[in-house]
């Protein structure tokens, strides 16, 4: 399941797409366009920039915006940034693995079918963009 805060890292990023090439968009337009907390979504909007998704412009005409076209950066990529891994269980995990202290993966039923759950969901994930978040105008 995604937690709150990715769900609302992916409805900005969303919205940010909407406005892509049309320059930065104030914190609280996206907080009230998506209904977001403006202190949450401040937290996020700042930890996708110090990741490379967004960039930022200070002062009057300021706020944020993608640093690439939207079709460029896909979900699994920036779900990874804020939400972490994308397998449900940690021994299968690509890129946060942690082995399992209570059984062995290799005759591990669980862990055979979260591997294919994994692979799955990235199949999908990894073709999706943030182009695809855009709500319907």
């Amino acid at each position: 399941m995604l937690s709150k805060k990715t769900q609302y890292a992916l409805k900005a990023l969303g919205y940010l797409a909407t406005k892509y090439g049309q320059g930065p968009v104030l914190i609280s337009d996206i907080a009230v366009k998506k209904k977001i907390p403006v202190k949450f979504l401040e937290t996020i909007l700042l930890e996708l920039k110090q990741a490379g998704i967004l960039e930022s412009k200070k002062g009057k005409g300021g706020g944020y915006y993608l640093a690439q076209s939207p079709k460029k950066i896909s979900l699994a990529s920036a779900i990874r940034l804020v939400g972490g891994p994308i397998a449900l269980i940690p021994c299968v995990s690509l890129n946060f693995y942690e082995k399992c202290k209570d059984c062995d993966e290799a005759t591990c039923g669980l862990n055979k079918a979260m591997a294919i759950t994994r692979d799955a969901t990235l199949k999908i994930l990894e073709k999706k963009t943030l182009a695809e978040l855009m709500d319907e105008q």
